[in-house]
């Protein structure tokens, strides 16, 4: 499914992210040290190599909402953007941590002039965000952030279950 929002095609697909030759910059769903883990994390730390564990552990710690750019290595994108998704909880301000991922990880691929960006479902994993309020939020920020785009032309949502893919095209229906 896609749908164009300002001068942004925004798509969402059920894939691996680790394999997404047409995107220019990825996103990892980061832990705060930046050092690998599960999940996303763990496929793209897998499929770039043991440089981007050096490049982005150098960039540590991050605290949640906040995000940093690598170079790609062995993936076949330029960069990756690593952010730390909130743990959530409703006592916190996870929702404006998880909508800074966003932002922020548009803003950093904007700044390489990147064409295109490829995020994953950030925080609603391991993280326990509810798929259809961390949907919400990522495309609502995504959308958003169209409106100052300038290289960007294409957002990937690149999703790991049929699920979160359902969660993701209903909040993009609704945009």
């Amino acid at each position: 499914m896609q749908r164009a929002i300002e001068t942004l095609t925004i798509e969402c697909i059920k894939g691996d992210i680790t394999e997404q030759p047409d995107i220019a910059v990825i996103v990892n769903a980061a832990n705060k040290q930046l050092k690998g883990g599960g999940g996303v994390d763990g496929a793209i730390h897998r499929a770039a190599g043991p440089k981007l564990v050096e490049a982005s552990r150098a960039q540590a710690p991050i605290e949640a909402g906040e995000a940093v750019i690598t170079p790609a290595f062995d993936l076949p994108n330029d960069h990756v953007v690593h952010c730390a998704g909130p743990v959530y909880s409703k006592s916190q301000p996870v929702a404006a941590q998880l909508a800074s991922c966003y932002r922020l990880a548009m803003q950093l691929a904007e700044e390489q002039n990147a064409e295109s960006i490829a995020f994953p479902a950030i925080s609603a994993g391991i993280y326990g965000y509810p798929l259809d309020e961390a949907a919400e939020i990522a495309v609502q920020t995504v959308a958003d952030c169209a409106v100052r785009a300038q290289s960007i032309k294409r957002v990937r949502f690149v999703l790991f279950s049929d699920d979160a893919l359902a969660a993701f095209q209903r909040a993009l229906e609704t945009h």
